[in-house]
């Protein structure tokens, strides 16, 4: 069964086509960086927009460099949610058009859900269960997972999630969009320890996270005086080593607590290599394994869009069919019922 994916929830248009037998065949996005960073951030409707442009040549791309053809399309997998409304919708009326179009189902996947089966696509897939750290956009959450469907929420952020944490911290910094990675990039020049910020919720005896008051410490920091460029790098530096310093004590309690050997980290946020590096290094000593994605498949693609899909049509859930569709651009995750 060859199935293409389609990804539009925000600043990324990614299409792929998933084999059933063969694998991942072909997968392509175009990022809409440049086109955003003269505002410092994503403009809804200029990103809406932009997908509309590039979903067409996406496609010819991706059935050009798989050696296919449209006809040999056997299922759509689109992203319903969560996203930007606008953006859900350009990405899930082509789907639903192009489906109606080749007489193939189509069928609406949860963005998280892609993001979390992802390090499925490896050559070294984890086994279910497993404890996922989901680090995506504006999500942070830890999710018991015992397989495609069976999802248990463990904790989540309450305020902040990782990401927005970073991108804000960033700006404050006077850093350009996209934040997160301008800033680990600053880190690395910088010193943690030199000064001082809290690990929110690190000792609160749960699973859930806070990064809103680590935001407003930098903001402090920031407008106490004018910092130096050494004393910028090494505010990033510090702000770094708390966000992972709690991510990855969340992470591994959520292991230990569920009785589980293997972890799973998903997401852009899963990029960062000091995050990994100290996962690694505490996953050693707790004697557990940590899966990651491919890093060009940590942020938004259509590759874990068409694999999500394939694997839920192979576990027999149908889309109701007739074209009609709906996004939602709030979507919890932990609603999500097993195929």
């Amino acid at each position: 069964m060859l199935v293409l994916g389609i990804e539009s929830s925000c600043d990324e248009t990614g299409l792929a086509l998933y084999d059933t037998s063969r694998g991942l065949l072909a997968h392509a996005v175009h990022s809409q960086i440049a086109m955003h960073e003269e505002y410092g951030g994503v403009v809804p409707e200029l990103a809406s927009r932009d997908h509309i442009r590039r979903l067409i040549p996406l496609l010819e791309r991706v059935l050009a460099e798989a050696g296919a053809g449209r006809s040999d399309i056997d299922a759509i997998a689109y992203t319903a949610g969560p996203g930007l409304a606008g953006a859900l919708l350009v990405g899930s009326g082509f789907a639903e058009a192009l489906a109606f179009a080749l007489t193939v189902p189509a069928l609406p996947v949860h963005h998280l859900e892609g993001h979390m089966l992802s390090p499925l696509l490896s050559a070294d897939p984890p086994r279910f269960p497993f404890i996922a750290l989901l680090v995506s956009g504006g999500h942070t959450q830890l999710m018991r997972v015992a397989g495609v469907g069976a999802y248990e929420l463990l904790g989540e952020s309450l305020d902040d999630a990782a990401g927005e944490a970073f991108d804000k911290t960033a700006k404050l910094l006077g850093l350009g969009y996209p934040g997160g990675p301008a800033l680990s990039v600053l880190a690395r020049e910088g010193t943690p320890g030199r000064c001082k910020l809290p690990r929110p919720m690190l000792h609160s005896g749960d699973l859930d996270f806070s990064f809103s008051g680590l935001k407003t410490a930098v903001l402090t920091a920031v407008r106490a005086r004018e910092l130096s460029p050494s004393e910028r790098a090494d505010l990033a530096a510090e702000f770094q080593e708390a966000v992972t310093e709690v991510l990855v004590t969340k992470a591994l309690a959520a292991v230990r607590q569920q009785g589980l050997d293997t972890l799973v980290v998903a997401g852009g946020v899963g990029a960062n290599q000091r995050l990994r590096q100290r996962l690694d290094a505490g996953a050693q000593k707790a004697r557990i394994r940590v899966h990651y994605p491919e890093l060009e498949l940590c942020t938004d693609n259509g590759a874990m869009i068409a694999f999500c899909g394939a694997r839920r049509l192979q576990l027999g859930q149908r889309p109701e069919g007739g074209g009609a569709f709906a996004v939602r651009p709030r979507w919890p995750l932990a609603e999500l019922a097993c195929p």
